[in-house]
């Protein structure tokens, strides 16, 4: 049998159309070369027995900071590798790995292992560039991310850093800093998707960022303002924005804590699912018991109390990070916020895609795709992934 040619039997395939009852789908070195409603003739294919179940896209998180016990900060490859292989476990095929605010010369060094172990990556799930989230933050709007390192845009400090790597495919900024328009612009001018974070924004501030650049909102209700008041006049914030601005897409952890069930169907309602992205925004503790854990680097980072399915400060006053991963997300959005599944999947995957312009690639079960797929049952639960045609991995 040829390695190179796989086949997917006796599955529901779930397309950008409609879900294929009991379909099959043929890869070839890598790519998706047939989808049919009938068995296809490839004798020379390993076969896999879907038995069943689901036959869907593979998840793509475009922020997310660790997991398996392993932050993207602590300074190895191991740790980027072994995140990667951590969250292939539960679907996802592609990632943005993300940093936390730092010194520059972190964030530098982070840039230079992530370039090594891409190329080491064969067994977990795919880089496709990194986010760099912060520094350039607004304190008030901080929430768990280091105050040392909090800063307005520097042009010196991001124009070489985007200079030494041509890794970075995502930055996260506040617009309402000193430079943050320029920055934006740069950020467009070099193919960076700019998007909105720790911010206290209002609507005007919002408006002007989508004109130059700024076209995600982070982790969308998290370290963001929404209406408020400014010399007894109210203001709409960086939500109530991101509602407005209808071609602004959306980021949400849809862990069930971060956000509750009504808010993830009003989101839904309004944003829909081609302008919502899940995002898992998982730290280390992702994949692993309750318990002390660290947000950030091993070295400075914060200590932090995962407990209830998230990460909370240790005074409790705050969440300080999410454990959640990527199936957990989309068994949320079906059973909170009552969507059906072929759309919870998009958001999971064709929308991420969208928003990292790698829909002509990624994020849907079409030939000539790439083949990333993510084999589940009725609970969404992983059963295969399988990242350019490679199966990474097995669950029962």
């Amino acid at each position: 049998m040829n390695p190179q040619r796989l086949k997917i039997t006796n599955g529901r395939i779930v397309t950008p159309y409609r879900i294929i009852p009991r379909g099959t789908v043929l890869i070839t070195d890598g790519t998706i070369t047939e989808i049919s409603e009938r068995d296809i003739d490839a004798t020379d294919a390993v076969e896999i027995d879907a038995g069943g179940r689901y036959i869907a896209p593979g998840f793509i998180d475009i922020h997310v900071h660790g997991g398996g016990g392993h932050d993207f900060m602590d300074g190895s490859e191991a740790a980027f590798l072994a995140i990667a292989e951590t969250h292939a476990r539960y679907g996802t095929t592609a990632m943005l790995p993300t940093t936390l605010t730092s010194t520059k010369e972190h964030l530098l060094k982070t840039l230079e292992l992530y370039e090594s172990a891409h190329r080491k990556n064969t067994a977990g799930a795919q880089f496709l560039g990194m986010h760099l989230e912060g520094p350039y933050f607004a304190m008030s709007q901080r929430g768990a991310q280091d105050p040392r390192y909090i800063r307005d845009p520097d042009p010196a400090e991001y124009r070489e850093i985007l200079e030494r790597s041509s890794s970075v495919r995502r930055w996260s900024a506040a617009p309402e800093l000193k430079g943050a328009m320029e920055f934006g612009r740069f950020l467009r001018s070099k193919g960076v998707l700019a998007a909105v974070a720790h911010t206290d924004a209002i609507y005007e501030d919002v408006l002007e960022a989508f004109e130059n650049g700024y076209s995600l909102a982070t982790h969308f209700y998290s370290a963001m303002s929404g209406v408020t008041r400014r010399n007894a006049f109210r203001y709409a914030g960086v939500v109530e924005s991101a509602y407005l601005i209808d071609a602004m897409d959306v980021e949400i952890i849809a862990d069930g804590v971060h956000l509750p069930a009504p808010l993830l169907k009003l989101i839904y309602k309004i944003k829909g699912p081609d302008r919502t992205a899940l995002i898992t925004d998982a730290m280390r503790a992702a994949g692993m018991p309750p318990g002390d854990s660290i947000l950030g680097s091993l070295h400075d980072g914060m200590r932090v109390i995962v407990e209830d399915d998230v990460a909370k400060l240790p005074d409790r006053t705050a969440f300080a990070g999410s454990v959640a991963t990527a199936d957990r997300l989309v068994r949320n959005m079906i059973r909170l916020a009552d969507i059906p599944l072929p759309e919870a999947v998009r958001m999971m995957s064709g929308t991420p895609a969208n928003i990292l312009g790698l829909k002509d690639r990624k994020g849907s079960l079409l030939a000539g795709k790439d083949a990333d797929v993510v084999i589940f049952n009725e609970d969404i639960r992983i059963f295969r992934t399988i990242v350019g045609g490679k199966v990474v991995y097995e669950g029962q």
